[in-house]
């Protein structure tokens, strides 16, 4: 009950008819760049997920200056 290599030829040949070979070169290519700067992204989400002693430092004076103001 599945689909078979007949129909998946007759989709892609109304997608080839429909869109033409050169949309599809474009949407191709436009996926595969999409999807690298994906992984990209969660390459530098991974990294940028521990906070750096800077960070802490700029974190702990917020917090002081926020004690500082209720006295």
């Amino acid at each position: 009950m599945g689909i078979g290599i007949k129909e998946l030829l007759v989709i892609l040949v109304i997608v080839i008819v429909v869109f033409g070979t050169k949309k599809l070169r474009n949407i191709g290519s436009d996926l595969g760049g999409a999807i690298k700067n994906f992984r990209s992204a969660v390459k530098e989400g991974e990294t940028d997920g521990k906070p750096s002693e800077k960070d802490e430092e700029t974190l702990e004076g917020e917090i002081t200056s926020k004690t500082n103001d209720k006295d």
